[in-house]
């Protein structure tokens, strides 16, 4: 695949993009904004798909394993419903005041001379309203979200138009028996919705907004959606935590690290990178640190 960059003013640099997840990148874990978005999505699953709520948070978490996000699981294992629908259910009702705006980020990008995108699994709205409140929404060159990659028609679910009449589900996959026998002849049914951490996601965003991965940082809070990255040839930050990881070429205590990390990016401006600092720690790759599974942030928080 080739890749043009129409910003000539950083064309010659090593990195000509910057591909931002939005939560729990943007903003903090800390914020509580994902928790309440975890409740939504049982709540919807509880009343919306009928499924019994003592199988809800067991199931959530598995299909957040095997799928990249439960959305795209339950679609996979046979539950029809709109996905429009789906997410105003859980987006619709969060309490979005839990985020407060974020001048210091805003400042870090505004003098980025870099193209900034998003690539987030959740629809537009949310995205829109994540970053009004967080007061960055004029900081991004574009937003691909989950209407990005995935069509839909008002009213109707989401269909793989790959799959063939037999590959897709006529009657709802039994995944924890698929959990209880990994060994079985059993395979797991494939999901008709594109997102992270699959490569699929990643190569219509570099083909939608013309990503050269070699010249384009990755920033994450998830350890899967990164390493799927690296193999793809971005380079890859992991935000949230300052351990680094298989896959990892620098980790963030937080977003507002990044100039302590990558202050090249600040040398195409000519500014000053002492002019701001911060806290937070920050893994520099020159230094190997082992790995921690954070398991919290692994399954509780994206949807």
């Amino acid at each position: 695949m080739e890749y043009k960059n129409e910003n000539k003013q950083v064309s010659n640099q090593k990195y000509d993009c910057l591909l931002f997840d939005l939560d729990d990148t943007i903003y903090p874990l800390t914020s509580g904004l994902s928790k309440e978005v975890t409740k939504n999505i049982q709540e919807y699953m509880l009343q919306k798909l009928c499924i019994e709520e003592a199988k809800v948070p067991e199931l959530c978490v598995s299909l957040y394993k095997f799928y990249g996000t439960t959305l795209a699981g339950l679609r996979a294992i046979g539950y029809q419903f709109d996905c429009d629908d789906f997410h105003s259910y859980v987006h619709g009702r969060l309490p979005y005041m839990m985020l407060k705006p974020d001048p210091v980020l805003r400042n870090l990008l505004l003098s980025l001379p870099i193209r900034k995108v998003i690539f987030t699994n959740a629809d537009k709205t949310h995205a829109a309203r994540v970053l009004s409140r967080l007061g960055l929404e004029d900081c991004f060159e574009r937003i691909i979200s989950f209407e990005t990659l995935n069509s839909t028609d008002k009213g109707t679910v989401l269909v793989d138009q790959d799959a063939s009449e037999s590959e897709r589900p006529t009657e709802l996959f039994d995944i924890d028996d698929y959990c209880s026998r990994p060994n079985a002849d059993l395979e797991l049914p494939r999901t008709p919705v594109v997102c992270k951490p699959f490569e699929e996601a990643f190569e219509q965003v570099f083909k939608i907004a013309n990503i050269n991965p070699r010249k384009t940082i990755f920033f994450d809070d998830s350890i899967r959606n990164l390493e799927t990255g690296k193999r793809l040839g971005l380079h890859t930050v992991w935000v949230g935590t300052s351990h680094r990881a298989e896959g990892v070429d620098y980790a963030l205590e937080s977003i507002h690290n990044i100039k302590e990390a990558l202050p090249e990016l600040w040398e195409v401006a000519g500014e000053n990178s002492e002019s701001i600092s911060y806290s937070g720690k920050v893994f520099l790759p020159s230094f190997q640190k082992n790995y921690h599974c954070l398991c919290n942030r692994y399954f509780c928080h994206h949807f």
